[in-house]
């Protein structure tokens, strides 16, 4: 079951929707047609209401989008790729290839979306403003997306990583000392902290009765799992950092057929030779790989009639490295497209296999051994 839709393409930037955005668009527009609108204007109709309501919801995400659209033009401006921006519940969030290369670079993206917000604040208010007198709907509409465009700029500049006020922190504290994985420490902790400042205000808010404070807690808890995150990727790709593929790579792998059982390879291969991953094809035709990951993706009882051809990664897929790039940037490789393994090769032979499980291993070692 798919769990975002792609909308469209906006300047070469894939749009997509969240199956989660469909419940926040639900709650807002009935909040705004059963609650908001009528308290502020009783004399509409309901049709009225709800039609207002509908407008002002997908203005809402549209604004959203605009923010997102901000931080990712002046990503592809300072050259890095944007894969996509995703509306989901808590409003939308766009996926850049890699961390910005440098502080300055950080903090124009960070700023960058809440001075669109801030922009659009002021144009919905003089909107607002031209409509007095000749549609009062519109003018009430308006008047909300100014309010709540403001109110979205003023939360994300709140100093809480990876909330853009959190980036602008990290720039700020990366520009002094230098050092962006104690930048990221520091911000992402700031970032906790704002969470349970959340969480904290949430349970009090529904100890009186509030029951919005259900809405608190579950951005708090959001925040604060995005602020982990944060810092955990900051590590890996710090960790990562000089270590080429030709260290990462398996080289004592050998090839099979595709036409055999998945419960053959798991008996005569995977257990019996204790080997994860394995090149697929016959004599020099590479037709794919396969690994312990693609074993364990797909239901046990499927392993007497699925082939190793049906599960393995095929050829057409697969993203082949040398033996001298980047940990880290092969890593985010096999993250976005998807893939649990990438072949190495030199000169036109396959030298070597990495799967994302060797990286992750190798990142544990190096932690343990603190290094």
């Amino acid at each position: 079951m798919k769990h975002s839709w792609k909308i469209g393409k906006i300047f070469g930037i894939d749009i997509h929707i969240d199956s989660s955005w469909f419940v926040i668009f639900i709650l807002l527009t009935w909040a705004l047609a059963n609650s908001y609108f009528p308290r502020q204007y009783p004399d509409w109709g309901t049709l009225m209401y709800w039609m207002i309501g509908i407008f002002t919801s997908l203005s809402m995400f549209a604004s959203v989008l605009i923010h997102e659209l901000a931080h990712s033009l002046v990503a592809k401006a300072q050259g890095e790729e944007v894969r996509r921006i995703t509306l989901f519940i808590l409003g939308g969030v766009a996926q850049i290839s890699e961390e910005p290369k440098k502080p300055w670079k950080e903090l124009t993206m960070a700023l960058v979306g809440p001075s669109a917000s801030i922009v659009l604040a002021f144009g919905f208010f003089v909107m607002s403003f031209f409509m007095a007198g000749f549609s009062e709907p519109l003018k009430a509409s308006f008047l909300y997306l100014a309010i709540i465009n403001f109110i979205l700029a003023v939360f994300n500049l709140l100093p809480g990583f990876p909330m853009d006020g959190g980036r602008v922190l990290r720039a700020l504290i990366w520009q002094v000392t230098g050092n962006l994985k104690k930048a990221t420490h520091i911000a992402s902790r700031v970032g906790q902290g704002v969470a349970f400042l959340l969480l904290f205000f949430g349970v009090f808010q529904i100890l009186r009765g509030d029951w919005s404070g259900f809405w608190l807690i579950f951005v708090g808890w959001f925040l604060h799992s995005a602020a982990v995150r944060g810092y955990q990727q900051v590590t890996v790709e710090s960790t990562l950092k000089g270590v080429r593929a030709k260290e990462l790579m398996r080289e004592d792998f050998e090839r099979i057929s595709g036409d055999i059982l998945v419960q053959e390879l798991v008996d005569k291969f995977i257990l019996h030779k204790r080997e994860r991953v394995f090149l697929v094809g016959d004599g020099q035709l590479l037709q794919g790989i396969v690994c312990l990951e693609d074993v364990k993706a797909i239901p046990r009882e499927k392993w007497t009639v699925m082939t190793v051809a049906e599960i393995m990664t095929p050829k057409d897929k697969l993203e082949a490295v040398s033996p001298d790039d980047d940990g880290s940037t092969i890593l985010n490789s096999l993250t976005a497209k998807d893939i649990h393994q990438v072949p190495v090769v030199e000169e036109g032979k396959v030298t070597g296999i990495i799967c994302r499980s060797d990286i992750l291993r190798y990142i544990q070692l190096r932690s343990e051994l603190d290094i």
